[in-house]
């Protein structure tokens, strides 16, 4: 069983920054591929960002790329994303994810349920 734990998230103004951060306990994290996703009021949760094992390879929501990073520490059992030129459509409750699959690639990497973890998320609102 593997808890996550997201924080970072807060009320920021449109075109500003917030890094959001994904602790998780467990001691095989390089093992699992990450991924963040994010759901806002009256809609479907939404694919933002995923990465590998060691985070060699990336793949972002079309709505977020080039403004957003993911990353990992794997020494400190921790997930980012950088999210830099929010918008107010970025307001979201953010959600982290974890699986052991064995693949990753993009089409598969974007699908929610080959996630076996999930954190209780963490609210972000952009202001216009």
């Amino acid at each position: 069983q593997v808890q996550l734990v997201e924080s970072g998230g807060g009320l920021v103004q449109a075109g500003g920054s917030l890094r959001l951060s994904c602790a998780a306990s467990t001691r095989t994290f390089g093992m699992y591929i990450l991924g963040w996703f994010r759901q806002a009021p009256g809609k479907e949760r939404e694919f933002v960002a995923a990465i590998s094992w060691t985070g060699g390879t990336t793949y972002y929501g079309d709505s977020v790329k080039g403004r957003f990073t993911i990353s990992r520490d794997n020494a400190k059992n921790t997930l980012y994303l950088q999210m830099n030129s929010l918008k107010p459509e970025d307001t979201a409750l953010y959600y982290c994810a974890a699986t052991r699959g064995k693949n990753y690639y993009d089409s598969y990497a974007r699908r929610e349920d080959v996630y076996d973890y999930w954190g209780q998320g963490t609210q972000v609102t952009v202001s216009s």
